[in-house]
């Protein structure tokens, strides 16, 4: 099995697949307020289509696919989804969710073969987790987290993006949450993706900044993987827990960059802030056959750029926003 390289010799091996572009909250740095437009049914890949889909990616070397959103969670029965995809080759499976419909699916999901879960949360306080995301969901999300860890999801990750002047006075709190629940809280750089398009360079806090705010209250130590693209600390002190930071912004990964993804409709992105997408949907719509779906992904992986080039001149940000995209 040849696997798939780009033109710098990136190998492309982690998935990102979004199951759905509506989502039940409507986050104040991802959603305008009246919300977006949602995709027609018709228009979004069936569980049947994805799994196709995937397989082929793992007939390609894929090893780990994210189920995203959207609010993944919003489509109905998901962990058939998850059973298909585990049948297909699919054996490191995670998801990204906003956790409010989790406590109730956590365990059929579990069950199906979904190892690791996501949960974005950007504030531990609960008027303001009601102001971020336009609904007084906290506690629900708070029991999603519970009962992920009672399924045997570990680690159980927040996902927090931090935003100077909204939630950054939080820093201390997420990493003391982190040491008492044992769970791993990511803080991710605040990027132009904002349906708004309102994002401003100086409301995105460096991961430099969070790491040393962390270490002045607990001191931290690298663990060293380096296999993804957080940077994951835990506590000199050996508390349960640990810290990650993601500086897509100020300290970006492309260089090593292993990821790519499929949007809910069916394009094939070779980088969140693509310009261009290949549509995989109408190529199996089409009758087209797994081998040409699969030249198709190495000939756009193969033209995959160097990197998003946030902050340069010539950066373009990307037609859809981080809802339609998927995480």
């Amino acid at each position: 099995m040849t696997p798939l390289v780009d033109g710098f010799g990136r190998v492309a091996d982690d998935l990102r697949v979004s199951v759905t572009d509506r989502c039940n909250f409507r986050c104040t740095y991802c959603m305008p307020a009246g919300g977006l437009e949602w995709l027609p049914r018709s228009e979004v890949l069936t569980f049947e289509e994805i799994t196709r889909i995937v397989g082929v990616f793992v007939g390609l070397g894929v090893r780990t696919v994210r189920l995203t959103g959207g609010e993944p969670l919003l489509r109905r029965d998901l962990h058939e989804l998850v059973a298909q995809l585990s049948a297909a080759g699919v054996n490191d499976m995670s998801m990204t969710t906003n956790g409010f419909l989790l406590a109730a699916k956590a365990e059929a999901l579990a069950a199906a073969g979904l190892r690791r879960i996501n949960v974005s949360v950007d504030s531990l306080l609960r008027h303001r987790f009601a102001a971020m995301t336009r609904r007084d969901a906290f506690d629900a999300v708070m029991e999603g987290l519970r009962a992920a860890e009672r399924a045997g999801m570990a680690p159980v990750k927040l996902n927090c993006v931090v935003i100077r002047g909204t939630n950054d006075d939080e820093i201390v709190d997420f990493a003391r949450f982190a040491r008492t629940t044992g769970y791993e809280a990511r803080f991710i750089e605040y990027m132009p993706l904002d349906a708004d398009e309102g994002w401003q360079r100086d409301q995105v806090v460096p991961s430099e900044e969070v790491l040393a705010t962390v270490d002045r209250a607990y001191p931290l130590v690298a663990t060293g993987t380096g296999i993804e693209p957080a940077q994951v600390y835990r506590f000199a002190d050996g508390a349960p827990g640990s810290v990650g930071v993601i500086p897509s912004v100020t300290a970006p990964f492309c260089a090593s960059c292993n990821r790519v993804r499929i949007t809910a409709d069916g394009q094939f992105r070779t980088c969140l802030f693509s310009l261009g997408e290949t549509d995989l949907r109408g190529m199996l719509r089409a009758g087209a056959g797994d081998g040409e779906i699969a030249e198709a992904i190495r000939h756009a992986v193969a033209g995959k750029w160097a990197g998003h080039a946030i902050g340069a001149a010539g950066f373009t940000r990307p037609e859809r926003s981080m809802s339609m995209i998927g995480g």
